[in-house]
């Protein structure tokens, strides 16, 4: 096997002497004299180079191990060799073994013209230094199977959080997802230098993966990215002679790789043939020419990892290009070379002194060993040694302004399958392996299933393994529908073999067994057979599902059936069928119950309840597997199955049947369940109930107004249940409807009807009612009429007492029922001549009475120095008289509310009752409290004046005042009244005067209303006086003098005397208001202020001002105002106020149609108008013209134009007046046009123009089918059809 390392190393050596060949050339054709001496020096540094690595590797010494180095020294550190160009050569360095020195690298060599200086270079080092990187990734190489670190720093000073770093390889591949056994990646953090380390480590390296790598690192809108290679070679071995100094050979001259150092020779001899080369494809043409169908499977099949790259690409490939000046021959659109070829791109020149420049991707292509310049007269070329994936790009060369650009496509080598798939024959269940090797590890296969593509997701049954070279598919567990033909496809070949899954022979290890159940049991059906294949379970030929009653199981070869709580439905015929097999395993499933009755629903002890002559129907629910004999008995007779009494037989039940219950019915009746698990017996009491018996007639025993009290008895007989209650019924004698009274029960035998009609006769009776019904009703009472005498009289009181007579008042009953009120019985009986076992105590009460200063009063609130409201409250008196010692004061009864007692002797006490009388009889009478002394009593007058005229009594002008003064004394009580003093003009004041009161009233208030009213009240030499301030009230008059005292700066200073008039209350405040003399429009400024100056804040500089003042009372402000007879100037110190000078506006505006013309069609014959709307200013001047001629004088054309819009006329159109009309309009800033077509067309008896025939029928039809639609279509007014419909009818009636 031929060594890697030393190809690389004499690659490098020939493309380093090819370039100083090339130099030598160049310097010789352009003249130019240098001395050779730095060239010698390059060529013997050069060949020390090579010499020391050739006996490095042809000694096979191994080098040692680098210190810092992993566990077991194995890893090879990477060393980058600078060169001054930035596509430099790298090399293996390690530390060479027993101390032989390091060879120095080479800082002085110029490789080829046109490289810059060393300042050059480091200027241009500068211009690309990182913005967030400290220290870049370098590109490195390792050996297979050895490790490898890149190290990316990046400076965290000016950052808030970790930056965001991303590794990638090629143009897209993330190596985030493919970190592993293989790939780690690595982050830590230096607080102290605040630098973010990042490292990707690569892990016993293969040969794939060398290649372009990038690093990109981004924090918020900084971004910096980084590309570095990697570089994988084969491990040293030892190799054999060869001779270097021979292999210094030209290349021949005049071909392409003329002056190149050949290094073929030295390693052909060990290069091994593996097959025939296929024709080389075009994969440019390939795309262009293919169906986009196809893309991805040539993208497999060439390698193409960058598809969308590679088409946007050969877009720009399409474009046509223009011809150059500057070069007689392009490059080609595309190139394309394997990977680690060469490439050759060669231009000419049609001026060969025009400079020349190449570039990559944008960035210009500097001499190095990788890219080498040649110049053949006018021809350009560009040599790229071992191409890799990274030289894959866009190049193109520019010659003065104009360049010229081709795209490479670089191809990895096609992947070949070495070792094919083999046919494979299994069982199902079994784990199945396809593998196959291809040529390269890791490298990229797709497998199919019968042509259908087999995806890697984690989901699917099928997995990919991949070991290196090797790929196996793998099956877990095989299925019979994977039985297929399975193929394997790279990029250079494909294998396919057959896969045959059959069935292994079954055998049944355990069978399931028949089984008997007792009901509720559990059901646990159970086989084994001799595989692990799923199976269905039946019942009767029915498949079963597994649920939450039925539970399925399946462990390996074991299935189990399980039913936790057994039915009776679930005896039958079970089956277990295993799947893809023929065959079954049945077993049989019996349940059995003992028997059992069900008597849940039945009451306490068993007790059913029927109401008599209906029918009962009692069923028992009975269970038993098998189903029971059922035995019904009454004592020790048998219940036959027919009869009036019988018993019926179901599956899940038994009945008991009895047709038109009777008492007699009632007892015990027992029923026996019996099968051959056992038997069930119980005794269930029938007990049969009916309505009660009816209750006996009812007595009223009392009878009201509008009710009564009735009493019964309980039934005799309650029908076997006891008496819930009663219902009771009420009629009128003469009806023959009852009415029900109660709708709940009456639990008791007493009840009172209600809202009975006083007068009229009624009637009741009685139901009694069970929880089985209602009795038939009672029979009814003795019929009874409800009236009532009425209430007793109310407020009995002494009105007035004399010498001789004493006058009584009262108020009607508060109920009089409906037989009315006939009058009224009063009265009397003397006090000494009372029996009465509480006439003494009644004196005695009076006694304290008087004594606590009561004293007699009339009939308004007093009576014998008790209340109204305390005689109510004493309700009847302490004494009882007998009825014969009552005098009846009326011996005829009085209507009246009022009467008097007279004859009465002087000093005598009498007491006075009062009775209502009706046709129902007398009420009860009505007391009055005390005892009444017959003798004239004074009272003393008292005014009793409302609290709100205590104050004085406001009132505003204008309003009425009515003033109620009540006052009490008697007898004859006199009142009198005076204002200020004086009597009261009785014309100007209404004084109304009565027993109680007295009443003041004024119409209309006025202030001279104002003053001091004195009343008086006088009973014989008794006085009582009052005084009334009533005060009459307006709004103040203006304030008196407004001055300007003082003026400064903002401020203004006031001062003003109060109002003469303040409307008869007191001035509360002002309110100041100002107004610039320019608009004099007033605004308040201060409100509900007291005192009688103000200093005015904050006004206008420049501006004058005067002044004015509102008085202000409780009515609210004068009604004028007092202005300040002078204004204040707020003066501007040292600046006078410019006026802004405004320019008018300018309107001015040239024609401009808002509205254009529209093309119209017109009937030959009627009038047509064109319409359109223009605007300018000055107003501009319309003028028509028809196809360009203007339209003047002529008497078939009407112009009208009415606030801009314009209207041409065109009377009775023929088709002469068809064309095209324009309405211009000018005026002196410019001028406008707007033009439309206007169609005249002829109907000639229903064609439009001649030569066009139409065939239309029906009513529509004009004439010889013309119709109003086809006219309408055609664009002819509907006025216009319209009067030729007319016309057109005329003409056919005038035939006719």
């Amino acid at each position: 096997m031929r060594s890697k390392i030393i190809h690389i190393h004499l690659l490098g050596v020939a493309d380093r002497l090819a370039v100083l060949n090339k130099k030598t050339k160049y310097k010789e054709s352009r003249q130019d004299y240098v001395d050779d001496e730095d060239d010698d020096k390059e060529l013997k540094n050069i060949l020390n180079r090579l010499s020391l690595c050739f006996s490095d590797q042809l000694s096979g010494k191994q080098k040692a191990p680098q210190e810092g180095g992993n566990e077991k020294g194995k890893d090879v550190v990477i060393r980058e060799m600078t060169s001054s160009s930035d596509e430099d050569d790298t090399s293996v360095s390690t530390p060479p073994a027993d101390g032989m020195s390091k060879p120095a690298e080479r800082k002085d060599s110029v490789w080829s013209l046109g490289e810059g200086a060393p300042e050059e270079s480091e200027k241009r080092d500068d211009a690309q230094r990182s913005t967030l990187f400290v220290e870049k990734p370098q590109s490195g190489t390792v050996s297979v199977g050895g490790n490898i670190t890149f190290i990316a720093k990046v400076e965290a000073k000016d950052l808030l959080r970790k930056p965001n770093v991303k590794w990638f390889k090629g143009k897209w591949m993330d190596l985030a997802s493919k970190a592993g056994k293989h790939l780690q990646l690595k982050e830590s953090f230096e607080r102290h230098t605040k630098i973010h380390t990042f490292e990707m480590q690569i892990i016993k390296a293969k040969e794939n993966y060398a290649g372009n790598y990038r690093c990109e690192v981004s924090y918020k809108d900084k971004f910096d990215s980084c590309s570095f290679d990697l570089e994988v070679t084969e491990s040293s071995q030892a190799a054999p002679s060869i001779d270097i100094r021979s292999a210094f050979k030209r290349s021949g001259e005049g071909q392409e790789d003329a002056g190149e150092l050949d290094f073929s020779g030295l390693l052909k001899r060990r290069e091994v043939k593996q097959q025939e080369e296929e024709p080389e494809v075009d994969v440019w043409e390939l795309l262009k020419n293919a169906n986009p169908s196809e893309y991805e499977k040539i993208a497999f099949q060439y390698g193409i990892t960058d598809l969308r790259g590679m088409l946007k690409r050969l877009k720009r490939m399409r474009r046509e290009v223009k011809k150059s000046a500057a070069f007689a021959k392009g490059l080609d659109p595309a190139y394309q070379v394997d990977k680690g070829g060469k490439v050759r791109f060669m231009v000419e020149l049609a001026d060969p002194t025009v400079e020349l420049k190449w570039y990559k991707n944008g960035q210009e292509i500097r001499p190095s060993a990788k890219y080498i310049f040649e110049h053949k007269g006018n021809q350009r070329i560009l040599f790229i040694n071992n191409c890799t994936m990274t030289d894959d790009a866009r190049y193109y060369v520019t010659a003065g302004d104009e360049k010229c650009s081709t795209e490479l496509f670089v191809r990895d080598p096609p992947i070949l399958v070495t070792k094919g798939l083999e046919d494979t024959s299994t069982y199902v269940g079994e784990r199945v392996e396809l593998s196959c090797e291809v040529s390269e590890d890791d490298a990229n296969v797709k497998w199919f299933r019968n042509g259908v593509e087999l995806s890697n997701d984690p989901k699917s049954r099928y997995r990919i393994k991949v070991e290196g070279k090797k790929h196996t598919l793998v099956i877990e567990e095989a299925a019979k529908n994977d039985t297929a033909t399975y193929s394997v496809m790279t990029t250079g070949g494909q294998s396919e073999a057959k896969l045959s899954v059959d069935l292994r022979p079954l055998k049944i290890s355990l069978a399931l067994e028949d089984q008997t159940v007792r009901l509720g049991q559990e059901i646990h059906l159970k086989c084994e057979i001799s595989e692990n294949v799923e199976g269905k379970w039946y019942k009767n030929g029915q498949l079963i599902e597994a649920s939450d009653r039925v539970k399925l199981y399946h462990k390996g070869r074991i299935h189990r059936f399980v039913i936790p709580v057994s039915a009776v439905d679930d005896e039958g015929e079970y089956m277990f069928v295993p799947d893809a097999y023929n065959i079954n395993i049945p077993c049989k499933v019996h349940i059995v119950d003992p028997p059992k009755l069900h008597l849940d629903g039945l009451g306490e002890n068993n007790t059913v309840t029927v109401v008599a002559g209906n029918k009962l129907r009692l069923e028992i629910p009975i269970t038993g597997e098998p189903p029971p004999k059922v035995f019904w008995s009454r004592g020790d007779k048998m219940v036959t199955d027919s009869g009036r009494i019988r018993a019926e037989s179901y599956p899940d039940s038994s009945c008991l049947v009895i047709d038109a219950a009777e008492r007699e019915d009632s007892g015990p009746f027992r029923i026996t369940l019996k099968n051959e698990a056992g038997e069930d017996t119980a005794l269930i009491n029938i007990k049969v109930v009916d309505v009660p018996d009816p209750p006996q007639a009812p007595n009223v025993t009392e009878v009201g107004e509008d009710w009564c009290i009735m009493t019964w008895e309980p039934p005799a007989n309650d029908g076997g249940s006891p008496i819930l209650g009663y219902f009771i019924e009420r009629k009128k004698k003469q009806s023959s409807r009852w009415m029900r009274l109660n709708f709940e029960l009456c639990k008791e035998t007493t009840f009172e009807p209600k809202k009975m009609i006083e007068g009229v006769a009624y009637e009741v009776r009685v139901f009694a009612v069970n929880a089985i019904g209602m009795s038939k009703p009672s029979m009814p009472s003795k019929s009874f009429v409800p009236l009532a005498v009425t209430s007793p009289p109310t407020l009995l009181a002494v009105d007035s007492v004399t010498d001789t007579s004493v006058t009584m008042k009262w108020r009607p009953p508060d109920q009089i029922g409906a037989a009315g009120l006939d009058g009224y019985v009063v009265e009397y009986c003397f006090e000494g001549n009372i029996r009465c076992s509480g006439c003494q105590a009644e004196t005695n009460q009076a006694e304290n009475l008087k004594e606590q200063g009561f004293v007699q009063a009339s009939f308004d609130g007093f009576s014998q120095g008790i209340s109204t409201d305390q005689s109510e409250e004493l309700g009847e008196p302490p004494f009882n008289l007998e009825a014969d010692e009552w005098i009846v004061a009326n011996p005829e009864l009085t209507d009246k509310t009022k009467f008097t007692i007279n004859g009465l002797p002087t000093g005598s006490k009498i007491l006075v009752r009062v009775k209502a009388v009706n046709a129902a009889g007398e009420s009860e009478p009505k007391y009055h409290p005390q005892p009444i002394l017959v003798k004239e009593v004074i009272e003393p007058p008292k005014i009793r004046l409302p609290r709100h005229l205590k104050q004085t009594y406001t009132r505003r002008v204008g309003e009425t005042v009515n003033l109620v003064i009540p006052f009490q004394g008697k007898p004859r009580a006199k009142v009198s009244w005076e204002k200020n003093g004086s009597p009261i003009d009785k014309n100007d004041i209404n004084i109304r005067n009565t027993e109680q009161d007295t009443i003041i009233f004024i119409r209309k208030a006025e202030r001279g209303h104002s003053g001091e009213y004195d009343m008086k009240v006088e009973v014989e030499n008794l006085v009582d006086k009052a005084t009334i301030d009533i005060q009459i009230v307006d709004r103040p008059g203006p304030p008196e003098v407004v001055t300007i005292e003082d003026v400064w700066g903002e401020n203004v200073n006031l001062s003003w005397k109060p109002p003469k008039d303040d409307g008869n209350a007191a001035i509360t405040g002002y309110t100041i208001q100002k107004a610039d003399k320019k608009s004099m429009e007033w605004f308040t400024v201060i409100e509900h202020y007291h005192r009688t100056s103000a200093t005015i804040n904050e006004l206008v500089i420049g501006n004058e001002y005067y002044f004015r003042v509102f008085a202000e009372n409780m009515c609210g402000l004068s009604e004028d105002a007092t202005m300040t007879k002078e204004s204040a100037l707020i003066a501007k110190d040292g600046k006078v106020y410019k006026y802004p000078v405004y320019d008018d506006f300018d309107f001015s505006e040239r024609p401009l149609f808002t509205q254009p013309l529209v093309n119209t069609f017109a009937v030959a014959g009627y009038n047509a108008t064109l319409n359109c709307s223009v605007r300018g200013n000055p107003k501009p001047k319309i003028t028509w013209m028809k196809n360009k001629v203007l339209i003047m004088n002529d008497p078939r054309y009407r112009m009208f134009s009415n606030q801009g819009v314009c209207t041409l006329e065109i009377r009775k159109p023929s088709p002469y007046d068809g064309g095209t009309y324009t309405c211009r309009a000018v005026n002196e800033l410019g001028e406008a046009e707007v033009d439309c077509k206007l169609e005249v067309r002829v109907i000639y008896h229903g064609v439009i123009n001649p030569g066009e025939p139409l065939s239309l029928a029906g009513d529509n039809q004009l004439h010889s089918g013309l119709s109003f639609f086809k006219l309408l279509m055609d664009g002819v007014p509907p006025h216009i059809i319209d009067s030729y419909m007319r016309e057109v009818q005329a003409d056919k009636t005038e035939g006719k």
